[in-house]
């Protein structure tokens, strides 16, 4: 299925290390290779649910940059502004998965391929014909010079009217949250759907009450103030009204890369303009599957596959 709506995301692309087995990594003998990365991630969700996906990118020269090239080549993604840059490693991570799905990872990223974008990469043929823009704070942690592509991205979105959906996607590994706080304040003027965990908004704001993020959505003009809560749902805050939808129930066996499917899911909705209890339902059904399958985006759904899943129709299959 496709759509007319086209997304564009920026930010690196890593091969994922994914566990034969659950509980703490020191322990884990062998791992299977797969591709990840937040803002990778959203555009294989987009991708999948019909939507045309850009993702602007630097990977290293190298057989692991290859890989991850093909792969997002091979999801129908516009890879026209993706760079294998040389002497510049892909970067890795290791993922550590607990029983229930939870777990952690660890980044491998001295000498990121990103080093190399500086601001005037970023020219505004790159928008053309795109809907919305999403951005990550992953790739502002990765080094502080980021914070000035994201502004250029940010003012040639301003100058021709493109929303900004924004998810914070704190790595407080990559960056203390002082430093976060202080990026996201400067952002926040421009973006048009926040997409936020209950706890990272919690950390951002020091305040997670609705009074807080009531305040928060006014003081920066934020449209769609969009707050994700794992297995207790979802809730937006849109023209001064909050609506909820409660989280499916799923067996989750792999958590990583459920809130890249959510905020593409949401923005499926959005540019399709849904109501917001449907956007919510609709993200809340990509996350959820996600979580279903091993594996950062294997478990992103195409939408026809969602559809079923969120109307709970059951179906034969032989």
């Amino acid at each position: 299925m496709s759509s007319n709506f086209s997304v564009l995301t920026l930010g690196d692309g890593l091969i994922t290390m994914n566990p034969a087995e659950t509980g703490p990594l020191r322990f884990v003998t062998s791992f299977s290779r797969k591709v990840g990365g937040a803002e990778l991630n959203f555009a294989i969700g987009c991708a999948r649910l019909g939507l045309k996906s850009k993702w602007v990118s630097r990977l290293g020269n190298d057989e692991f940059g290859r890989v991850i090239y093909n792969f997002a080549r091979s999801e129908g993604i516009d890879v026209s502004d993706v760079k294998l840059m040389q002497g510049y490693p892909t970067s890795l991570n290791f993922k550590e998965i607990q029983e229930g799905g939870s777990g952690k990872t660890f980044y491998y990223r001295h000498q990121s391929p990103m080093l190399t974008m500086e601001p005037e990469d970023i020219s505004k043929d790159m928008f053309e014909g795109v809907n919305v823009i999403h951005l990550s704070g992953v790739f502002l942690s990765i080094n502080p010079k980021n914070a000035e592509i994201v502004k250029q991205v940010l003012e040639i979105a301003k100058e021709i009217g493109i929303p900004v959906s924004f998810d914070p996607n704190l790595r407080l590994k990559m960056w203390t949250i002082e430093e976060a706080r202080a990026t996201f304040m400067e952002i926040f003027p421009y973006v048009d759907i926040l997409l936020t965990g209950l706890d990272e908004i919690e950390l951002i704001l020091e305040d997670s009450s609705d009074e807080a993020l009531t305040d928060c959505a006014k003081r920066f003009q934020i449209n769609q103030f969009v707050i994700k809560d794992g297995a207790n749902g979802s809730r937006v805050l849109t023209d001064g009204t909050w609506y909820e939808k409660e989280a499916f129930k799923v067996n989750p066996v792999d958590t990583v890369g459920a809130g890249d499917g959510f905020d593409a899911g949401y923005i499926y909705a959005y540019l399709n303009s849904f109501a917001p209890q449907e956007s919510l339902e609709l993200a809340n059904g990509v996350g959820a599957l996600v979580t279903t399958v091993y594996g950062d985006n294997e478990g992103l759904p195409l939408l026809e596959e969602v559809l079923p899943f969120i109307r709970q129709e059951k179906g034969i299959e032989r």
